[in-house]
């Protein structure tokens, strides 16, 4: 997953009655697997790992390209 700072993130519910969390991503961590740090809509902020088909990004018209 291709994302850089400023880029939102929206991630799918585990379940059919729980809404998609959605935030922002202040740093992308490089490592084993790509981890970003995430501000959530709530408030809160955590170090996010996406895996496969749970999360997709949506490009901040103001983020730079890359990291």
């Amino acid at each position: 997953m291709d994302a850089s700072r400023g880029d939102r993130i929206v991630v799918e519910a585990e379940r059919v009655d729980q809404p998609e969390r959605t935030g922002t991503i202040e740093e992308v961590l490089e490592g084993e697997a790509k981890r970003f740090r995430v501000r959530w809509d709530d408030g809160r902020t955590t170090i996010f790992v996406p895996s496969a088909g749970s999360a997709r990004v949506e490009r901040s018209e103001s983020a730079p390209v890359g990291r």
